[in-house]
């Protein structure tokens, strides 16, 4: 069944004293767009999170936020950088030299100051690669039933504008079927009442009849518009990325409700057509939501 565009996934999870916590967001896009917002120590993950994602998701804005604390000692080093530590040192003693004072140095002071003491993360470590996808899992799919959920929504107004259509249609079909007939009687009237006599030349009526008939026949539309809600119907069904099909289709559906309304001259078919253009434009801002 059709999917929202429209979804939200949150999952926590701490393993090994490592904590994750990843958020994700989607919304209407014409396309599949992914923004991943990483820590410093995780922003190797990117690409591959992005593929995670495309795995699952064909269509929409996705953004990725995740939160990663290390309280282990997987994926990170403690550094000190000696050589800079001794500069440090250096130049403490010759300013205590040069202004005769003490030079009481701490070691604790000076891995205190800039760059002497860093952290080093390991930026390929698979323990917590492997860990931060099965996180990202789990939030994924949490999307996609919010999403599936909303489908069901979508799916359920979709039904029912598109047999509403159909009754339109229905309608129409039954009104244009006697419209020869109707224009027939008019013409014969209309030619008696002219040429006041009830002689008329029937092989000039039929002939008029004919160019009528051929100008104002909708069967080739309302086929045509029959087969595109059986299409549509069917798209519904389907578990695949169908936004931009049931989009073209309802740009069809309008061009054939277009043609009938200006080959129908009959005010009941023009306005049972204008509920129908009402109904299409319902049905496509609905599908906008569709993934």
């Amino acid at each position: 069944m059709i999917k929202s565009m429209t979804g939200f996934g949150k999952y926590n999870e701490i393993r090994n004293e490592r904590e994750y916590q990843i958020e994700v967001k989607s919304v209407n896009h014409r396309y599949l767009d992914i923004s991943v917002k990483l820590p410093r120590q995780l922003s190797y993950l990117e690409e591959i999170i992005k593929k995670e994602v495309s795995k699952k998701i064909k269509r929409g804005k996705i953004d990725i936020f995740v939160t990663f604390n290390n309280n282990s000692q997987e994926g990170r080093e403690l550094r000190i950088d000696k050589e800079l530590a001794k500069t440090y040192i250096e130049k403490v003693k010759e300013i205590s030299e040069e202004e005769s004072i003490l030079s009481n140095i701490n070691v604790v002071e000076i891995l205190k100051l800039p760059d002497v003491l860093n952290m080093k993360y390991n930026q390929e470590d698979e323990q917590i690669k492997q860990e931060a996808i099965s996180v990202l899992q789990v939030a994924i799919e949490q999307l996609l039933n919010m999403r599936k959920e909303e489908g069901k929504k979508i799916y359920d107004d979709l039904m029912r504008r598109i047999e509403a259509i159909e009754s339109k249609i229905i309608k129409i079909s039954e009104k244009s079927t006697g419209l020869i007939q109707e224009y027939v009687v008019k013409l014969e009237g209309r030619v008696k009442e002219i040429l006041q006599t009830e002689e008329i030349d029937k092989s000039r009526i039929a002939q008029e009849v004919v160019i009528y008939a051929d100008k104002s026949s909708i069967e080739e539309e309302i086929t045509r518009l029959r087969s595109h809600i059986s299409q549509f119907r069917n798209l519904l069904q389907s578990d695949e990325a169908v936004g931009k099909k049931l989009d073209f289709i309802i740009q069809e559906m309008n061009r054939e409700t277009n043609t009938i309304g200006s080959k129908a001259n009959c005010l009941d078919i023009t306005n049972n057509v204008i509920d129908i253009k009402t109904e299409l434009e319902d049905i496509r801002e609905q599908i906008q939501n569709i993934e």
